[in-house]
């Protein structure tokens, strides 16, 4: 539906488990891929999840993104249905709430430094605690380095002096620079005391983030675009980046997630999930969110609230926060009968170019 793909898994005994696929860049490749998978989960015992998972996954070896997207809604849906089975939140079942709310932060984004500024003062007065910028403004692909920095360090100065020094700030780079223009910049930004810089460089080489990463002074958030948990072990062992940005929707649902997130509790680094997705995303990663001690934050995805009438209970909301509900599973059920209003959308490869006519991104 819409741009999300939904997973219902059916039982026997008629409980039905709920999940939700992250590659939201090719949800017709993973809506196959989950086909596929269904002749092996069909008969199956649906509360072996950990045996499934391995099963699944270690058959023939073969693995990559649209592979863990599907096993990923599969696994969320799965402890969904153990959940509802036992009358238990999938947070208890992961060992109990370590909060009773879910700190979120709010885009302070736009079209201009203003009103980035802008969009960051009301976010403040709606109760946020924690701002995220993007500030990237339209045609910037056609820009020089330097004048895409200086977009950058202005807009995080106005939103500073909108919002003072009591409000967390980070900056998404969305992988948009080469390591010596994020170097450059993130020195530029250390002043305005960021409390993370994300994704500065492309994910597809580990030299080219490391190399950036030794020589930037903030801290790093990373791994959106990774899937397993092999990964982000390694982002972990290098010691280069303080928090962990990994998606319950694409690196192996809660089975996984939970593994990852010990790993990443081990070295004192945050996990600051990446969520995407419909308003069941947001309630399937708020009960993953309140079983771990090292969760720091993420998207109060606000953009996906016309959509809450596909659920029973939507998220609430709660300020800066989100409430964990205490309802069995993930706590919510999608309507199957509100669905087809909201026919599927697919993301077009567009492309984006420099002004010399080569790819940007």
């Amino acid at each position: 539906m819409d741009r999300f793909l939904l997973v219902r898994v059916y039982t026997d005994e008629g409980v039905i488990g709920n999940g939700e696929a992250g590659l939201w860049a090719h949800h017709k490749a993973t809506y196959h891929m989950i086909e596929e998978l269904s002749d092996y989960y069909v008969g199956k015992d649906p509360l072996r999840i950990e045996h499934h998972f391995q099963t699944v996954t270690r058959s023939a070896h073969f693995m990559g993104s649209v592979v863990s997207a599907a096993v990923s809604a599969i696994d969320v849906a799965l402890w969904d249905i153990l959940g509802k089975v036992t009358g238990q939140p999938v947070y208890q079942l992961l060992g109990g709430k370590t909060r009773d709310k879910v700190k979120v932060f709010a885009n302070a984004n736009g079209t201009s430094v203003e009103a980035c500024a802008e969009a960051a003062a009301k976010a403040v007065e709606q109760g946020y605690l924690s701002l995220r910028t993007m500030p990237f403004f339209p045609g910037w692909e056609q820009k020089t380095d330097s004048e895409v920095m200086d977009d950058v360090i202005r807009t995080v100065a106005a939103i500073r002096e909108a919002v003072g020094y009591g409000i967390d700030i980070g900056v998404e780079c969305h992988r948009n620079f080469r390591p010596n223009i994020a170097i450059s910049l993130a020195h530029h930004l250390e002043p305005f005391r960021l409390v993370y810089l994300e994704d500065p460089v492309a994910p597809e080489s580990d030299e080219g983030l490391a190399i950036a990463a030794r020589q930037i002074k903030l801290p790093i958030a990373i791994g959106e675009r990774y899937y397993n948990i092999f990964q982000f072990k390694q982002l972990i062992d290098s010691g280069l980046y303080t928090l962990i940005r990994a998606d319950l929707s694409l690196a192996g649902g809660y089975t996984q997630m939970k593994k990852i997130a010990g790993m990443a509790e081990a070295a004192l680094i945050g996990i600051f999930p990446h969520l995407m997705g419909s308003p069941f995303n947001i309630n399937a990663f708020v009960q993953f969110d309140a079983s771990i001690p090292n969760y720091f934050l993420h998207e109060n995805l606000t953009s996906s609230d016309p959509f809450n009438d596909i659920l029973d209970y939507p998220p609430e909301r709660q300020g800066g926060y989100i409430v964990v509900p205490d309802r069995p599973g993930v706590g919510c059920d999608i309507q199957e009968d509100k669905l087809a209003k909201y026919p599927y959308r697919p993301v077009k490869i567009t492309g984006h170019f420099h002004a010399d006519g080569s790819v940007a991104h």
